[in-house]
């Protein structure tokens, strides 16, 4: 199987000075932040230390301004213009990344077809998330022929409707349900014809900077002036939940600074407020964790894989089954933070999971 991977790489100039390459500069500051020496990032880089001190300097030169500070006794640190740098080059990775992850999947699906001249390829919708990518490494360990093209809830189970995937993800919020959300959902769903598998648990609520400065504690902090959110994009599912539970708390999502501004992952979210873009958003905890965030729990969802009944004998199928159902597997994504594996593998009806409407 051809695997392909596709990476954001950006240049920046200042005024008429020539443009740099931030690709090694950046891994080179990451490395500078992590152990605290010039010598020690440059060795684990395998760069020299006259090499790296080169790269800092010109980049200096360019920029205009310091990326280090030197402090006796405590090693060195970067400059808020180098953090700066580092903060776009993750929320750059963030955003992106289910963009090319996807392109990457479909030139791979091409590949394939040119030198083969068939597609054995099995399809995965889903949205961008940490247990996914989870699923997707041990997948493509295994090498097994299963490609992911990132879409949201709505959109993979219309997919799998329309027979343009096998296999469509989405969550449903434990108790927070909405015959009108669940109608969306069902609109694409037979109790006859699929049936689903139990991904993960996961908690979802409020990112919020390290720290909680400006001590937000519920939904209705959202409203007030000096709180700027950072929302998900329209027809995500976290988005339909937020939506959800703003309307039982009564909150008029008018009122709240920075509703509209939208990010299409957990990541991407956690990315933003961490650069100090936005002070609260929403999304699983995992993200929070990842980007030293404090969380707020406010609701816990189930994510579920939909498939036809008579996917669920075909040899791909099993092999994925065997993964998600193994004790490596339920173990990392126990070790997510925020998820919880305990159902991770089980098939279940499409009845027993939309109990509260009768179908």
């Amino acid at each position: 199987m051809y695997k392909v991977s596709i990476e954001p790489h950006w240049r920046i100039a200042y005024g008429k000075k020539p443009s740099i390459d931030t690709a090694i500069l950046l891994r080179l500051l990451d490395s500078i932040q992590t152990e605290g020496a010039i010598l020690q990032a440059a060795k684990g880089l395998g760069l020299s230390y006259r090499h790296a001190w080169g790269l800092l300097r010109e980049a200096e030169s360019i920029f205009g301004t310091p990326l280090l500070e030197k402090h006796r006794g405590r090693g060195t640190t970067l400059t808020r213009f180098a953090t700066t740098l580092l903060w776009a080059e993750r929320r750059i990775a963030a955003r992106l990344s289910p963009t090319l992850e996807t392109l990457s999947s479909e030139l791979e699906t091409e590949l394939a077809k040119s030198v083969l001249g068939t597609n054995r390829t099995m399809r995965l919708c889903a949205s961008h998330g940490f247990a996914i990518s989870t699923l997707m490494e041990h997948i493509n360990r295994q090498e097994l022929p299963i490609k992911l093209r990132y879409q949201n809830s709505m959109e993979a189970l219309a997919a799998l409707a329309q027979g343009d995937c096998e296999i469509a993800g989405f969550h449903l919020p434990v108790d927070v349900y909405e015959d009108s959300m669940l109608q969306l959902y069902l609109q694409f769903l037979s109790r006859e014809e699929h049936c689903l598998i139990h991904l993960a648990n996961l908690k979802q609520g409020l990112l919020i900077a390290k720290g909680n400065p400006k001590r937000i504690l519920s939904f209705r902090d959202l409203t007030r002036n000096d709180i700027r959110f950072v929302n998900r994009q329209i027809g995500s599912g976290t988005r339909q939940t937020l939506e959800t539970l703003l309307a039982k708390n009564k909150i008029d999502s008018a009122n709240i600074n920075g509703f509209e501004m939208t990010e299409f992952t957990h990541a991407a979210v956690a990315a933003y407020i961490a650069s100090n873009m936005a002070d609260v958003g929403f999304g699983v905890e995992t993200a929070a964790h990842r980007f030293g965030l404090d969380f707020v729990p406010l609701v816990e969802e189930r994510y579920f894989f939909a498939i036809a009944r008579k996917t669920q004998e075909s040899h791909t199928m099993q092999e994925m089954l065997s993964i998600m159902r193994s004790a490596e597997f339920i173990r990392e994504i126990n070790q997510l933070g925020g998820y919880d594996a305990t159902e991770t593998g089980r098939i279940h009806s499409v009845r027993d999971v939309f109990r509260l409407v009768d179908i």
